[in-house]
């Protein structure tokens, strides 16, 4: 038998006629209380009124959207399966990492979630972590395969070995890993310029969403970017910050759209 329960969740979220907009809004686990995630349901609404086509979010979240259900056009659901300090948090330095399981695929599945997520981390120089890391996400592709969930790995470089975490030698690196060890997408960061990032998206086997990162710079600047992300060939972006804490989110959200419209858009 076909594997059809991740295609079928996979066509909720990536859109095969555009680019796809995922928002991430599973920031408060992290670091948590921060600009632009108070109100999470209200927000999720607006997320949802906004046509994003899923929404990110951690297991305690999953109350508020479902009072998000009666919008129109409801996001497919994307769960947060773990934590790490490789981010940084408000108690722990970054550079010391940690990362534990906070659910496993069969809790999204009861859940309602289209699709779950999950860090991969290399550049530390811990051997030890890393070994831990790569068993982890393999762990987890396969069991997202027994239950038909796709799996999205957020594959990252950071640590002592890392001077510059959006090097494409780096994003070519752990992008393939995190696709040979079982991922169905990628979330991974943007390599800077449209043609460095078009030599990473076409050498990775499985689709490519680039997240946005810390917000950095104006609306126009980020849909710069957005430009840049599609002109690569991506799959889509997958922004959290840029998003809800945009100076007019619903304004900003329609730019992005417009531009996802049309994958041959032009940087300028």
């Amino acid at each position: 038998m076909g594997d059809y329960g991740k295609r079928i969740r996979l066509r909720r979220i990536l859109n095969p006629v555009r680019g796809t907009l995922v928002v991430a809004f599973d920031h408060a686990l992290v670091h948590g209380p921060i600009p632009g995630t108070a109100d999470p349901a209200g927000q999720i609404r607006r997320f949802a009124e906004a046509q994003a086509d899923a929404v990110l979010i951690n297991f305690g979240a999953i109350a508020h959207f479902a009072q998000a259900l009666s919008a129109p056009s409801v996001p497919g659901l994307i769960t947060r399966l773990d934590w790490t300090t490789a981010l940084g948090t408000p108690t722990i330095p970054q550079g010391r990492f940690q990362t534990c399981l906070v659910a496993h695929p069969e809790d999204a599945l009861r859940s309602g979630a289209d699709a779950v997520i999950t860090f991969l981390i290399i550049g530390t120089g811990d051997a030890e972590f890393e070994k831990n890391e790569i068993e982890r996400v393999g762990q987890l592709a396969r069991e997202c395969e027994g239950v038909g969930m796709p799996l999205v790995v957020e594959s990252l470089a950071r640590g002592s070995q890392v001077q510059n975490p959006c090097d494409p030698q780096w994003l070519l690196l752990h992008s393939r890993i995190a696709a040979e060890l079982g991922a169905d997408v990628i979330k991974m960061e943007y390599a800077g310029d449209a043609a460095a990032m078009r030599g990473i998206v076409e050498a990775c086997p499985v689709p490519v969403l680039v997240l946005g990162g810390s917000r950095a710079g104006s609306d126009q600047e980020v849909l710069h970017t957005v430009r840049g992300i599609m002109t690569a060939g991506a799959a889509g972006v997958f922004f959290g910050r840029n998003v809800f804490q945009a100076d007019d989110m619903l304004t900003f959200l329609q730019s992005v759209r417009t531009i996802l419209e049309d994958r041959k858009s032009p940087q300028g």
